[in-house]
């Protein structure tokens, strides 16, 4: 019978496949984007702060959906270098994630023939100022007003069955478990995340567990939404 569990180092891969089987179509499509996407997405969270990440465990110990992520995203920005160093920088990173050749300039996200640009994906990687706390006019207030950042990928099949639901409470509860344990996490007035412009119908489901929609994230073609602690 499947439960949901704490996320264990060895869930690693599973989690991997999870983020690059549920990606939106303008990713899975390019095969450099699908290796890199659980680079940017998946283990900046799950390596660094694993108390966080929680699995749908199918009940034979393989993980079939998670929800992932952090209680304050200027801690993530402190240990970035950690990260770039234990996982991007791994043999597997380095041949998943290839080295941009410059972080001084954000390349655009696509390429002239609309494709996603591997390059900027590479880049927003090993620079987590790029992948979350700057962009478009707005994002910046955004993450400092909420600070604890929230993913969750369900595989198809395994959804439905309100597993999310209890999830994304355990996360939650996880979130605020941080000012009575002194962790020195701050997350503010709560919890943000982003719906890709692709996968609007799961703002429903979103908004029944609380979140509601903050402006701005329309500017770059994505959703906002934000859950108040």
């Amino acid at each position: 019978m499947a439960f949901i569990r704490p996320f264990r180092p060895s869930d690693t891969e599973d989690c991997k496949f999870i983020c690059r089987a549920t990606l939106p179509p303008s990713l899975s499509s390019s095969p450099a984007a699908t290796a890199m996407a659980p680079y940017l997405w998946t283990l900046p969270f799950t390596h660094l702060f694993p108390q966080h990440c929680f699995v749908l465990d199918d009940g034979a110990g393989r993980a079939v959906g998670y929800v992932i992520g952090v209680a304050d995203v200027f801690a993530l920005r402190d240990l970035w270098p950690r990260y770039v160093a234990e996982i991007l920088q791994s043999p597997r990173g380095l041949e998943d994630v290839p080295p941009p050749e410059q972080l001084d300039t954000l390349e655009n996200w696509n390429l002239e023939d609309g494709s996603v640009n591997p390059t900027c994906l590479a880049q927003t990687a090993y620079r987590i100022e790029w992948l979350v706390l700057d962009g478009v006019e707005g994002k910046r207030e955004l993450v400092e007003k909420y600070r604890a950042m929230l993913h969750i990928d369900i595989l198809e099949g395994w959804q439905g069955r309100g597993f999310g639901k209890r999830m994304v409470g355990m996360f939650v509860e996880s979130v605020r478990e941080t000012k009575d344990k002194g962790t020195g996490e701050d997350y503010g007035r709560g919890i943000q995340l982003g719906v890709a412009g692709e996968n609007t119908k799961v703002v429903a489901f979103y908004e029944k567990l609380g979140f509601r929609v903050y402006p701005g994230g329309e500017k770059e073609g994505n959703v906002w939404m934000v859950k108040d602690l």
